[in-house]
């Protein structure tokens, strides 16, 4: 199925954390935390300004961003678990910098 979320929302798909203590102990489903990063999925066309123009989003599709604990309301599209919320639930965006390789001086 095909959507587009409207306006100056937001389709964020959650990320997994890890299952396990620092220690190695296994935390169960039921014990666990709701993680609070996720991929942008899709995006609204933006919100209209007190000007009546349409302000494009910050976010785009493929960002990481850390979101509130009780922001937006899940959803299941095409058996998948999804969050709608809008742009203004999101609090950072996740900027993942490549290593650079550097050669050395002969």
């Amino acid at each position: 199925m095909k959507f587009r979320p409207l306006h100056d929302r937001v389709v964020v798909r959650r990320l997994d954390e890890d299952q396990k203590t620092a220690g190695g102990i296994i935390i169960p489903d039921s014990a666990q935390e709701k993680p609070q990063e996720g991929e942008v999925v899709a995006v609204g066309p933006g919100a209209r300004g007190d000007d009546g123009k349409v302000h494009a989003l910050d976010v785009k599709k493929g960002d990481r961003v850390l979101f509130g604990k009780w922001s937006g309301n899940e959803v299941r599209i095409d058996g998948e678990e999804l969050m709608i919320m809008k742009e203004s639930d999101i609090m950072a965006v996740l900027e993942v910098r490549a290593k650079v390789r550097t050669k050395k001086a002969a």
